[in-house]
């Protein structure tokens, strides 16, 4: 859930709220105390999904001096030191907060990503699988889709391809399983399928230059000349400094 503005003020409102009303000081309670971190930790939450990581880290260094085990405040700083480009200490948040909710699959997903970010390619694979094991989690086809990719850098192609499959049998419109799909099965001269997984990736994302290489690649196979010719100016128009232009070109 993105915070907006107006919740970021209701949630300063309630931390003014937590400190100032009543005649007993709610900081020196247990509730009042719980009650504080987590408005911190929202606030922080909210400074970082509007791109804001150096006023995050304010209410999220907050709520971790009132309970510094919390591991969604640790979560956040993950994220907030991945997008400041600090590894070390995005790694050291995110098994932070792993050690106090180790079974989390999004968390366990967001570790993962950091980690392939990292090309720490085995670890981000075993954090991914720890995450695909919760049945419930309403993200499961992205950690799926993520354990294909991970499976094509450590070099276990039907591997990847079984995780590419499961992930669309979860949500069929997942746009890097479609692509992935796609060229795995071109590759393997399997056409028909192919095509059927590129087209649907195409009615759901903008075409990159990978994608115009494959499609005129499935264009020639099936023999349209004419939309063959239309994706080919399509990528020297928009992509024509990119290897797959210059591979393009090769192949004419």
């Amino acid at each position: 859930m993105t915070l907006r503005p107006a919740s970021l003020l209701l949630a300063a409102s309630l931390l003014v709220g937590c400190v100032t009303t009543g005649n007993v000081d709610p900081m020196k309670t247990s509730k009042g105390r719980d009650e504080a971190r987590d408005a911190y930790v929202q606030l922080g939450i909210g400074y970082l999904q509007q791109g804001e990581t150096e006023r995050a880290k304010i209410p999220l260094k907050k709520a971790l001096e009132l309970d510094s085990s919390n591991a969604d405040a640790h979560a956040a700083l993950a994220l907030v030191f991945q997008i400041e480009m600090e590894p070390k200490l995005a790694d050291d948040h995110y098994r932070k907060a792993l050690s106090q909710n180790s079974d989390d699959a999004r968390l366990l997903n967001n570790y993962g990503s950091f980690l392939f970010e990292q090309q720490r390619y085995q670890e981000a694979f075993e954090r991914y699988s720890q995450a695909a094991q919760d049945t419930l989690y309403p993200e499961r086809s992205r950690v799926f889709e993520n354990l294909g990719l991970t499976s094509l850098q450590l070099k276990q192609r039907e591997q990847a391809k079984a995780y590419f499959e499961r992930s669309l049998r979860l949500n069929s419109r997942r746009p890097r399983a479609l692509m992935e799909m796609a060229q795995l099965s071109f590759e393997d001269k399997q056409y028909v399928p192919a095509r059927s997984y590129y087209d649907s990736y195409m009615a759901l994302a903008q075409p990159d230059a990978r994608s115009l290489l494959l499609g005129v690649r499935l264009a020639k196979i099936f023999e349209e000349r004419d939309n063959a010719a239309s994706l080919g100016l399509q990528l020297k128009r928009l992509y024509p400094g990119t290897p797959e232009y210059q591979q393009y070109l090769l192949e004419q």
